[in-house]
């Protein structure tokens, strides 16, 4: 047993909402050496590092793990949006149980699943943090009504937008994971006319760091109540001095170099080397996954793996679901479903099973 004391450095955990286009992952990406996962394709036009958007909760996961084997490769990890990670989770636990839509499940039992499977989530994010990687979770902002438990009236507040009904359940678990929550809004004043119209002026960007009867946020660092909405008024938390803006010399006039004349290629070399790309092609076409008749989530994980069509119909034959040999366009379509939602196991059959005995033949 050891007892410490003092102040103790550490990774953050930030969680960043606010409405759409305010600006939560050009915020996002001012943090320490970042590395995105977009969810929501917002950052294609920053000049950002990135990882493949996840089409899965498996490839979300997958993703997560690949910055935990590889600690080096960001200081900052940015999940941009959480609210559409949620989705992911949405859509995987009803292809685990088969159900058409969370509402399939009754007595609230999907949302629990989702619950569940946020709260697993936020655990590796965790240990992310324990490695010394800052984790940013942006997510957009929804109005909703609030009863006051004494009874004494309700009004409208500022809230995560995990989910109509899963608000309850999974957005007080990433608000209690965080270290800080940090509300971004413009800031607006309501002024009355000569003639008692009211109208609204201003439009600054703002974010808030502390509760407020209109909208949920904290922080551990004894910030001001509002701030600015730009990094330099969190960079002293993370180390990082505030940039500096310095007048860049002209450069210098350069000569642009004549082009070499490159000699042509005989026409013959050309088409050998076109008949020989062509000849991979048509043997690739029997064994890379097909766009056409594969979901893109089931692509991109096979993708990694080098998992062919082949080998998940070997594992369609192992585990009784199909005949061997029934055409990959056959599957029903909730089928691969299934096997995204379970592809740790799928994948665990084709390691095991079919890689390691590919010539025998398999029984049921």
């Amino acid at each position: 047993m050891q007892i410490t004391r003092g102040r103790k450095a550490r990774a953050q955990k930030v969680v960043i909402y606010g409405p759409e286009g305010i600006g939560k992952s050009s915020f996002a990406s001012q943090f320490p050496d970042p590395v995105f996962i977009d969810t929501e394709g917002s950052t294609d036009n920053m000049d950002v590092a990135r990882m493949d958007k996840p089409t899965s909760w498996t490839m979300l996961k997958n993703e997560i793990a690949f910055i935990k084997a590889n600690p080096d490769a960001c200081k900052t990890l940015v999940i941009d949006t959480i609210d559409w990670a949620e989705q992911l989770a949405v859509d995987y636990v009803c292809a685990q149980h088969q159900k058409n839509g969370i509402e399939d499940f009754g007595w609230g039992k999907g949302y629990t699943y989702v619950q569940e499977e946020i709260g697993r989530l936020l655990n590796s994010l965790s240990e992310l943090v324990d490695n010394g990687i800052n984790v940013i979770l942006t997510a957009h902002a929804q109005i909703k009504k609030f009863e006051q438990p004494d009874e004494m009236g309700s009004y409208d507040r500022y809230e995560l937008k995990l989910g109509q009904k899963t608000s309850s359940k999974t957005a007080p678990l990433v608000k209690e994971w965080a270290d800080m929550v940090l509300f971004a809004n413009y800031k607006t004043i309501v002024m009355t006319t000569d003639t008692g119209k009211k109208k609204a002026q201003g439009g600054e960007r703002v974010m808030y760091t502390n509760h407020r009867p209109a909208w949920d946020a904290k922080n551990r660092h004894g910030l001001p109540d509002q701030l600015p909405f730009t990094f330099e008024s969190v960079a002293h938390i993370f180390n990082v001095p505030a940039p500096v803006q310095t007048e860049q010399p002209a450069p210098a006039p350069q000569t642009e170099p004549q082009p070499q004349p490159t000699p042509e290629q005989p026409k013959q070399n050309i088409n050998e080397q076109l008949q020989e790309v062509a000849q991979e092609v048509a043997q690739e076409m029997g064994r890379a996954p097909q766009a056409g008749l594969l979901p893109q989530a089931l692509i991109d994980l096979m993708t990694p793996n080098n998992v062919t069509e082949n080998e998940l119909q070997e594992v369609a034959y192992i585990r009784g679901h199909f005949p061997m040999g029934t055409p990959i366009k056959n599957f029903p379509s909730n089928y691969w479903d299934m096997i995204v939602a379970n592809w740790d196991a799928t994948l665990d059959v084709i390691q095991n099973q079919v890689r390691k005995d590919p010539e025998l033949p398999f029984t049921v």
